[in-house]
C-alpha cells in the first residue's frame, strides 16, 4: 500500500477515482454533494496549494482511502490549524489499518509543517472512527457547530 499527497499533475482519471470514493462516502452518511460537486472541490483543492491538500491510499493502482484538510490560521493557538474534512476508506477495505495510515500520514504531514492543531467532526454514534482518534491522541471537544450555504 502506498499513502501520498496528491498535486495538479494527477491525471483527470484519478480525479475521477477520489470523487468516486469520497461520493461514495457522502451517500453512505447521508450527507450532501453529489458527484459533480466533489470532482469540483477536488479541482478547487489541488489549485489551492497552500491551503487545501488531498492524501490517498493506493493499493495495486487503485485508490482506496483518501483524507482530505485544509489549513487555516488560529487566533488562540497564535499559529496554522488543520481542519480534516474527509478521512474515509473504501467499504471492503475497512479494518485493514489503510485509515490509520493515512492519519498518521496527516499527523506527520502536520507536525513537519509546523501546524499547530488538528481539529476534525464526526459522527456521535461511530464509534470505530472515535476509537482510532482517541486512540492516536485526539480529545473530544464540545461544541454546536453552524452552517450557512448559498
Amino acid at each position: 500500500m502506498k499513502i501520498y499527497e496528491v498535486d495538479q499533475k494527477i491525471s483527470h482519471a484519478t480525479r475521477q477515482s477520489i470523487a468516486n470514493l469520497l461520493t461514495q462516502q457522502r451517500i453512505s452518511h447521508e450527507n450532501s454533494g453529489t458527484y459533480d460537486q466533489i470532482l469540483t472541490g477536488i479541482h478547487l483543492a489541488l489549485e489551492s496549494k497552500d491551503t487545501a491538500y488531498i492524501v490517498v491510499a493506493e493499493i495495486e493502482d487503485e485508490i482506496v482511502g483518501v483524507a482530505f484538510f485544509n489549513i487555516g490560521v488560529s487566533l488562540a493557538r497564535g499559529g496554522h490549524y488543520m481542519w480534516l474534512n474527509e478521512l474515509y476508506v473504501q467499504e471492503d477495505l475497512r479494518n485493514k489499518g489503510i485509515a490509520r495510515k493515512l492519519l498518521l500520514h496527516v499527523i506527520y504531514w502536520a507536525e513537519r509543517n509546523g501546524i499547530k492543531s488538528i481539529e476534525l467532526e464526526t459522527g456521535i454514534n461511530n464509534a470505530v472512527t472515535k476509537h482510532i482518534y482517541h486512540s492516536l491522541g485526539f480529545y473530544e471537544v464540545v461544541s454546536k457547530r453552524y452552517g450557512f450555504s448559498f
